[in-house]
C-alpha cells in the first residue's frame, strides 16, 4: 500500500499511520548482524520485527546500493567514494568480514535488491537517502521512481526520509504518494514550515538532544515522532511515555517488549 492513508501532518491531526509498528530495525538487526546487508534484514525478520531502516545513495552509474557511509572503508573491504565506484565494483565487495567472520563474502546490496526482499518478506521499509554534494536531486528522484516501480501497491508501508531536504523535494515532486519523513538531529525553530513545505508525515529525531519541552510541543501539535537510535529499554520507555510515535534500534528484540501496544485502529 506504499503508505496508503499517510497523509501529511497537520497541525493537530492524529494520524493513525497505520502499518507503521512501534520498533524499526535500524539498518537491519544491525547490532547482530553486518549493518545495511540482506543478513541484516533478513535477522529483523527473525526476530519477528515489522520494519527495517536502511541508508540509500548511487554508486557512479546511477544505481543505487545500500550503504550508510559516503566512502567504502569502514563497511567493506573496499576503498574510496561510493559516488565514484560503479555498482558492479560494489557488489563484488565484502560487506560482512568487519563485522564478523560468519558473514564473509555479504555484499552490498543494491536498494532493488534490498526492497525485493522486504517486500517478499511483507516487512515495511524506511530507506534514509543518502546524497552526496551535487546529486540530492537525483538521488530524491531516483529513489522514489525505483519504490513507485517495483514496490507492490498493496505491500506494506515504504517511507522516504532524509537529512536533505532538496533531495526529499524532489522525491515529492517524482512521487508526491510515497509518505516522506523530515530528518534532523534536532528539530529546531523552523521544524513546522519545513515539515508543511515538504508535505512531511512524520520527523525523525535523535535522541541524544530531543529535550522535554521539545517532547511536549510535538506531542502537543500531534507529530509523528520516530526517535533514532535508541538501544536501552529504559531509555525506549520514557520516550513512548512522552508519546514517541516509534524507535530506531540496533536491537530491535531488546526494544520490542518495551513498546506500548498501538490502538486497533493503528495496527
Amino acid at each position: 500500500m506504499r503508505g496508503k492513508g499517510w497523509e501529511p501532518w497537520k497541525p493537530g491531526l492524529k494520524l493513525p499511520l497505520r502499518g507503521l509498528p512501534r520498533v524499526i530495525a535500524h539498518r537491519g538487526a544491525s547490532a547482530e548482524a553486518p549493518e545495511n546487508t540482506l543478513a541484516a534484514f533478513r535477522r529483523a525478520h527473525e526476530l519477528g520485527t515489522a520494519m527495517v531502516e536502511l541508508d540509500a545513495r548511487l554508486a557512479r552509474d546511477g544505481v543505487l546500493v545500500v550503504i550508510h557511509d559516503s566512502t567504502l572503508d569502514r563497511t567493506t573491504d573496499g576503498h574510496g567514494r561510493v559516488i565514484e565506484t560503479d555498482s558492479e565494483r560494489i557488489a563484488a565487495l565484502d560487506a560482512g568480514s568487519w563485522f564478523d567472520a560468519r558473514f564473509r563474502g555479504e555484499p552490498v546490496p543494491t536498494l532493488e535488491a534490498a526492497l525485493d526482499l522486504l517486500a517478499r518478506l511483507g516487512m515495511a521499509v524506511n530507506v534514509e537517502l543518502k546524497a552526496d554534494p551535487g546529486e540530492e536531486r537525483r538521488t530524491g528522484a531516483e529513489a522514489a521512481r525505483l519504490v513507485e516501480r517495483i514496490w507492490p501497491a498493496e505491500g506494506p508501508p515504504v517511507l522516504l526520509s532524509s537529512f536533505d531536504e532538496e533531495a526529499l523535494a524532489a522525491a515529492r515532486r517524482e512521487a508526491p504518494d510515497l509518505p516522506r519523513g523530515l530528518l534532523r538531529e534536532r528539530a529546531g525553530p523552523d521544524w513546522r514550515e519545513a515539515m508543511d513545505r515538504l508535505a512531511c508525515t512524520t520527523l525523525h529525531l535523535g535522541h541524544i538532544h530531543l529535550d522535554e519541552a521539545t517532547l511536549r510541543e510535538l506531542y502537543h501539535e500531534a507529530v509523528p515522532v520516530l526517535v533514532y537510535t535508541v538501544n536501552d529499554p529504559a531509555e525506549a520507555r520514557r520516550l513512548f511515555d512522552r508519546g514517541v510515535r516509534a524507535i530506531f534500534s540496533d536491537r530491535p528484540a531488546a526494544i520490542a517488549p518495551v513498546a506500548p501496544p498501538l490502538p486497533h485502529a493503528w495496527s
